[in-house]
């Protein structure tokens, strides 16, 4: 098949877009941190789903980025899609189920900004996506293909998860991971890391939190030996994110760790996915970064100022920082 369809050519963007596969969902967020969902009065909504999360912080961030995901043919639905091309996201591999409800989780905040979830999923329009209604083409023309875990969880979408996959890699595009494991959603957690880890040597890059190694490897994360059981040929970058510590970085030839940025933190929502989405679009400008260690660093230090800046606002959306915030961030650390 020709690349291109209709013989135009390809915008200069276009060569940098990050295909984001996946969930969006409605967090309810409550409005006083530190209660349980039976105390709390009143819930926040706020658009969520790390792979949309990742999708919004790339176009906030000046990248060019495009979700493809299933949704119901509801309020809450139409009007998640309104948000990502209220955010510049492409929202052509978008899809509305009639039949199926747009998910929804309650996250509690606890009073450090961490949270805990309970989702409403039986089954939710985002699971019902099938490979048949892939936009194949989309993920042709990306530079990166973005991607989790809860996909993974169940059929039909799995199936689809799985062959949009292998487009991607049958077209060389680079496919990125991060887990971001959930483990309510999953039959079990040794069902959570089976899944996780069962598409875990298709990716070039992957990003972990320093709990999710625990749980993958079940040991201490802070051992480096646990972290490279996780290394394995052919992997260009994986990445651990440490909190507000900063992160570690291993590639091929180097590793080494970035110290992170000190900031109020409200929420953590969000956080991981505004760190994702600033490497992506540094990835998607010049991949040379995997080789390069100075580059990487420095795009690391933004990535962890980008994630920082998330948490000082409730919600992950509203709170993804500009290249502008982020900037500012590392100018007053310095």
């Amino acid at each position: 098949m020709a690349p291109l369809g209709d013989g135009g050519a390809v915008p200069a963007a276009a060569n940098n877009l990050v295909v984001s596969f996946g969930e969006m969902l409605i967090d309810f967020v409550p409005d006083v941190a530190g209660l349980s969902l039976a105390e709390s009065g009143g819930f926040v909504k706020a658009p969520g789903g790390a792979p949309a999360n990742v999708a919004c912080a790339i176009a906030k961030l000046g990248g060019s980025s495009a979700f493809l995901g299933k949704f119901g043919d509801d309020e809450f639905g139409h009007m998640l899609v309104n948000i990502l091309k209220q955010n510049n996201v492409n929202s052509e591999g978008c899809l509305f189920d009639q039949h199926a409800r747009t998910a929804l989780a309650f996250v509690t905040l606890k009073h450090n900004g961490e949270r805990e979830f309970m989702f409403y999923r039986n089954p939710s329009a985002d699971m019902l996506l099938t490979e048949a209604e892939l936009n194949l083409d989309l993920i042709r023309r990306a530079k990166i293909f973005h991607y989790g875990s809860i996909s993974l969880i169940a059929d039909p979408v799995r199936s689809a998860h799985l062959a949009a996959m292998r487009a991607a890699k049958a077209a060389g595009i680079l496919c990125s991971y991060d887990p971001n494991v959930r483990l309510p959603l999953w039959p079990s957690p040794d069902a959570a890391r089976e899944g996780i880890l069962s598409i875990w040597k298709e990716a070039d890059f992957i990003k972990v939190s320093d709990d999710e190694v625990a749980f993958l490897t079940k040991g201490d994360a802070n051992d480096e030996k646990n972290v490279l059981s996780l290394w394995f040929e052919g992997l260009k970058l994986l990445i651990v994110t440490d909190g507000d510590k900063g992160c570690r970085y291993f590639t091929k030839d180097f590793k080494g760790s970035v110290p992170g940025f000190k900031v109020d933190t409200i929420d953590t929502t969000g956080a991981g996915d505004a760190f994702v989405g600033s490497l992506l679009v540094n990835v998607a400008k010049d991949d040379s970064i995997f080789h390069n260690e100075e580059k990487l660093r420095e795009a690391l230090k933004f990535s962890n100022a980008c994630g920082a800046i998330c948490t000082t606002k409730k919600g992950a959306i509203p709170a993804l920082p500009t290249v502008a915030t982020a900037q500012e961030l590392i100018a007053k650390a310095t």
